[in-house]
């Protein structure tokens, strides 16, 4: 017999020992060994590092759960030696936080490896305020109000919330936003970075609470910028990305130098709705492409010598032959590693999954009201990685 890898398997076969087990009595044995298990005693001793890495390690969901079983377990959100062995914990599949047409006033959360929507409500939000998640990190996700006059950030699986200090630019223009840590973990700091098409800027630095003004823009960068605020920024290491238009390219701001850089980089024909994403250090493209009557999603990566796109995938012709003849448009809601995409046209409404790992794609289900069947359409939203002892 031979596995896969074409290694001979060989199968050791023993004679059964029928009359040896028949003595044995199997509910006898494993009532001791239950009883054993359960035995307090030998739990007490349980060594608590290792008690924490166990339970770092079980799904968010489940986290969520065990949280009720007593206090001392409710207690590891403010354990700083907790949040160290969920930080060692390799983050496989970030979750999404989104807003609804039907519902703008609260937030519905999506799990991949549950493949289900939480509807969650802030419950200390200022009274009647409208909050648009605009970027995330480190399990945080920034607000940013209807009005673009405050900022908020917030650990949606806690009651961790806090509103930032006021800008010092009065002129609520629309913003494009950016949020990046100091190190590895909240605990060293986080940095959010606003950008309006005039050219303001401000860095929001919450080790010292408060915005200042980074570096001007060098000449070779024209001013107005036509930002492209359907897509998300993107961060790779220190610098945070934006896009924009007219002409087409990337603007990079690294928050460590405070140095901005652009590069000019040609947009792929008939592209539409369109957003920057970032897999393992690289910088990708995705693309709602129409020609005629015929629509489809295609993905490019950045070529760093040429500066230009190269396609390295596309959605399924069988699916793009759904969206023939419909006036489709697309919002990203998230663009690390695993994409979420919002299509809808007056007829149509659905949600597909890309993951850029795996190169698979992959329907979501419909977001419904949690007391009716009625579909709820996406608005916006970003990914954000769970991390249950993130403070704001």
């Amino acid at each position: 017999m031979e596995d896969k890898s074409g290694q001979k398997m060989v199968e050791v076969l023993e004679s059964s020992p029928c009359k040896r087990l028949r003595k044995n009595n199997p509910l006898k044995s494993i009532a001791t060994i239950s009883s054993d298990m359960m035995n307090q005693q030998i739990w007490k001793d349980f060594p608590e590092d290792l008690f924490e890495a166990v339970i770092a390690r079980l799904p968010t969901e489940s986290f969520f759960r065990f949280r009720t079983v007593c206090r001392k377990w409710n207690s590891l959100l403010s354990s700083s030696t907790f949040s160290q062995q969920i930080a060692e914990v390799p983050q496989l599949h970030p979750w999404f936080y989104a807003v609804t047409h039907e519902n703008i006033t609260k937030g519905v959360m999506y799990s991949p490896i549950q493949r289900k929507w939480h509807h969650i409500s802030i419950s200390f939000l200022p009274a009647k305020t409208v909050l648009l998640p605009v970027a995330s990190a480190g399990g945080l996700v920034c607000f940013l109000d209807l009005a673009h006059k405050n900022f908020y950030v917030s650990n949606p699986l806690t009651d961790s919330f806090k509103e930032l200090p006021p800008r010092s630019y009065r002129v609520w223009s629309r913003v494009a936003v950016g949020m990046i840590l100091n190190a590895k973990t909240v605990s060293n700091g986080y940095k959010i970075v606003w950008l309006g098409c005039n050219g303001d800027h401000e860095v929001y630095d919450s080790i010292r609470n408060c915005w200042t003004h980074c570096a001007d823009f060098p000449p070779s960068i024209n001013l107005p910028l036509s930002l492209n605020f359907r897509s998300q920024t993107v961060s790779i290491g220190s610098t945070i990305y934006f896009m924009h238009a007219e002409p087409n390219g990337i603007l990079a701001y690294d928050v460590a130098t405070g140095v901005w850089k652009q590069y000019l980089i040609p947009s792929p024909p008939h592209l539409t709705d369109h957003t920057l994403a970032e897999y393992e250090g690289q910088i990708l493209l995705v693309g709602l492409v129409t020609k005629n009557a015929a629509t489809c999603i295609y993905i490019w990566e950045m070529q760093k010598m040429t500066l230009l796109w190269k396609e390295v995938d596309r959605m399924p012709n069988i699916w793009c032959l759904e969206l023939y003849g419909k006036h489709v448009r697309m919002t990203c809601l998230g663009n690390h590693g695993l994409l979420m995409l919002s299509l809808r046209s007056k007829r149509m409404n659905r949600l597909v999954m890309y993951n850029l790992s795996t190169k698979e794609w992959q329907r979501v289900p419909e977001c419904s009201h949690p007391h009716g069947r009625k579909r709820q359409t996406i608005a916006c939203g970003t990914a954000f990685h769970p991390f249950p002892t993130a403070r704001a």
